[in-house]
């Protein structure tokens, strides 16, 4: 038989395990599945920010032939009234946004009718048939002016845990020889993610749906239509195997579910919507956000003091919040440091995650301050940030279960060549361009959170391993094999991993960075059950080959066990099962910290880290910037798959110089409205705009923080990249813009 090595295990550069089935267009998404008799909906928005509808006209809509229905909310499906039914899983404090409820307007797009006809056309044409009067109130989506409102989120009622502060802040600072304090402004950005928002309800009669919808999380949007509507969760199978990318705007169960779902029961008909570009504008989104840092420093560079205030905007009928202000509290050794957080409610939809919320905008912004203490001080950004250097989670006084951040400088300095910096503004030139060399630290959560997963091992040596788990394009599917494939010592090519489905063992919506580390473990406690059942089965072989040995005894490879100490011989599972009578071996098994794992939880603290070093060349009399290198050392522990996990930086990076440049949601704030809901004038990075980037996983060995002693890594790739961007544009121009996006307009003025 062929050698016991385990090609494609933990550590293996696998390939994507779906990569062919979506080149070759086989894999279907929400909007793609055929479905006989299907009718389309298109759905009508509201055009004031706040208000309540008076009328409705939608008589030409209903003339218009292939038209079924125009629902609305005077003659909406029944749904409930419970505030508490339809808040989802990840759903902030407050009363969730119920469309076609009653005739308020909370916010300009706010959906109020939806056309169902026999093809889209009609219910495109329709649509814009449907006229609308309204009763206008008073609103505000200014951000200065909802600084008015602004209060501090209560710990008991909103779940949020609020910054802890330390030692003397204004003593400290008043007697710090140096100190810098600035205004950092982010403004809104919108996911738009490649596959927009799209449901297809397909009804099976007696009020059944099977649902393929956009979302991060089946089971999740199971619960939701199942509170919203009267249903029986069993009643209710969502699936979404292929997920066109999401960064957190498929958290949560957003409108176009509710309503293809809502016309399904009330026309008994399967129903189909997808939302427009256009209307992926008019719901969940990155809030703004201000932020007030005043750092204080001795002159050779240690910092004495820290005070950090950030405010972000939240809606007036939920209370999102985000962890803004810890960041630098965490990351740096100071003993005196005080941090504060609110919101503010402007009359939009409810904000939500995007990509690594809360880093992504306050750790930015607090490296942006660090960069300029470093000027201040008149010493290396990157020297800076070694003196300042904490073992510990210094806001919280725990140790970390591992922190190899300064190995991840070292070694990210290298390869960029950061020892060869021109320290003075304006001091490196090429023609016409300005080099600017900066650099960052990004931080972000290691989590792990309960999660099942079923493992079928079939008599012809093939396994499946199954979990609700989504996938939304950072490589679930090929984790699953992976992890299978090291365990078992199967090849992937005998494995079929199956997920985004509401029937399968139960899993969290996918977010956070704890995806891997979450179905990973659960397919691995599968397996090992597995394991220990086949062992068992190979007792029963003639001669027992094996004499009785223990799984953990055994080695597991190439569909084999053979003992680890070299006596006996090879026992095929084909042999075992076939010995043992068995067709197959299914075990489900779950996750979960337990007791002492929840112990060691308080008592350390669990992140990722990261260096970010980044070369820009500004164009100095048009103000033009290319971002040409970064370099990202990243320190995340046990590192699956270091093909895909290259992949998730990468893609994390460039949204990170997206935020630093180029994305940027701008609102009329006479109407409410963001005004440039599209992709030419809302720009994304295209390929134009993204050059070299290398990436460096640096070894870290940690087996305390999750049970694979792997670390997320959807989100550390944008945190610290941005602040990066802005700190090299000052190096190169000797401006300092703290406002993100830096366009061209704030560097020429």
């Amino acid at each position: 038989m062929a050698s016991l090595v385990v090609s494609d295990g933990i550590g293996a550069p696998l390939s994507r395990v779906e990569g062919m089935a979506k080149v070759k267009g086989a894999a279907r998404y929400a909007a793609e599945y055929p479905v006989p008799g299907l009718l389309y909906g298109v759905i009508v928005n509201a055009t004031i920010a706040r208000g309540r509808i008076l009328g409705i006209a939608d008589a030409a809509a209903r003339a218009v032939p292939a038209v079924v229905d125009v629902l609305t909310h005077t003659n909406r499906f029944e749904i409930t009234s419970s505030d508490k039914k339809v808040q989802d899983d990840v759903a902030p404090p407050g009363s969730p946004f119920k469309p076609l409820c009653d005739a308020e307007i909370l916010f300009d797009g706010q959906p109020v009718a939806v056309v169902v006809a026999e093809n889209f056309e009609a219910a495109r044409y329709a649509a814009s048939l449907i006229e609308i009067e309204y009763e206008r109130d008073s609103f505000n989506t200014d951000y200065d002016t909802a600084l008015a409102e602004k209060f501090m989120p209560k710990k008991k009622r909103s779940g949020f845990d609020p910054p802890k502060s330390r030692g003397d802040v204004k003593a400290a600072l008043s007697e710090a020889p140096i100190t810098i304090a600035a205004e950092y402004h982010k403004g809104t950005e919108h996911h738009n993610p490649m596959e927009m928002h799209a449901t297809t309800v397909i009804y099976d009669g007696d009020g059944k749906l099977t649902v393929h919808d956009k979302t991060q999380g089946p089971q999740n949007v199971q619960a939701y239509l199942a509170g919203a509507f009267h249903l029986k969760a069993e009643n209710v199978r969502v699936l979404n195997p292929f997920v066109g990318g999401a960064f957190g705007s498929g958290l949560r169960p957003q409108y176009n579910v509710f309503l293809a779902a809502m016309a399904a029961l009330k026309l008994a008909r399967s129903v189909r919507i997808v939302l427009t570009r256009q209307q992926m504008f008019t719901h969940v989104h990155r809030p703004e956000c201000g932020h007030a840092i005043t750092l204080g420093a001795e002159r050779d560079g240690t910092m004495t003091a820290i005070l950090s205030d950030a405010t972000t905007v939240t809606s007036r009928f939920e209370n999102y919040m985000e962890v803004v202000v810890n960041w630098g509290l965490m990351n740096y050794a100071c003993e005196n440091a005080e941090a504060t957080y609110h919101i503010a409610p402007v009359d939009t939809y409810t904000p939500g995650d995007m990509r690594a919320p809360g880093a992504a905008t306050g750790m930015n912004q607090f490296e942006m301050a660090m960069d300029e203490l470093s000027y201040a001080v008149g010493i290396d950004p990157l020297e800076l940030r070694l003196k300042n250097y904490s073992e510990i989670d210094a806001m919280n006084g725990t140790e970390f279960t591992s922190k190899a951040l300064r190995e991840a400088f070292a070694q990210g300095a290298e390869a960029f060549g950061w020892s060869k910096r021109s320290a003075a503004p304006r001091s490196m030139r090429e023609g016409s361009e300005l080099i600017g060399w900066g650099m960052a630290s990004g931080m972000w959560d290691a989590m792990s959170v309960k999660c099942a997963a079923r493992a079928t091992l079939m008599a012809d040596g093939t396994l499946e391993v199954a979990s609700a788990m989504s996938d939304i394009g950072t490589g679930s599917y090929t984790v699953m094999t992976q992890v299978a494939a090291d365990t078992l010592g199967l090849r992937a090519s005998a494995i079929t991993a199956t997920l985004g489905d509401s029937d399968l063992p139960a899993a969290p919506v996918e977010g956070g960075s704890w995806g891997a580390a979450s179905v990973g473990a659960a397919v691995q406690l599968a397996c090992q059950s597995v394991a220990e059942k086949l062992s068992k089965a190979a007792h029963k072989v003639d001669g027992n080959p094996l004499h009785g040995a223990k799984a953990a005894d055994l080695q597991f490879a190439d569909g084999a066990m053979r003992r680890r100490d070299g006596k006996g011989e090879v026992v095929t599972f084909a042999q075992a099962m076939q010995s043992a009578g068995l067709d197959k071996i299914e075990v489900e098994e779950t996750s979960a910290p337990g007791l002492l794992d929840m112990v060691s939880m308080m008592r350390k603290s669990r992140n990722t880290h990261s260096a970010v070093f980044c070369e820009v060349r500004v164009d100095d009399q048009l103000g033009v910037v290319r971002v040409t290198r970064v370099v990202v050392a990243v320190a995340a522990g046990r590192i699956i798959n270091p093909k895909t996990a290259r992949s998730q930086i990468l893609g994390g990076v460039v949204m990170g110089i997206g935020a630093a440049l180029h994305e940027e949601t701008l609102t009329d704030h006479r109407s409410g409205r963001f005004m440039n809901h599209n992709f030419a004038e809302y720009h994304v990075p295209a390929h134009a705009d993204i050059q070299n980037i290398e990436v460096i996983f640096v070894e870290e060995h940690d087996p305390e923080v999750t049970p694979l002693g792997v670390k997320g890594l959807g989100e550390i790739g944008i945190v610290g990249t941005s602040a990066a961007v802005a700190n090299a544009i000052y190096h190169a121009t000797g401006k300092r813009v703290r406002d993100l996006p830096i366009t061209i307009d704030k560097l020429l003025t």
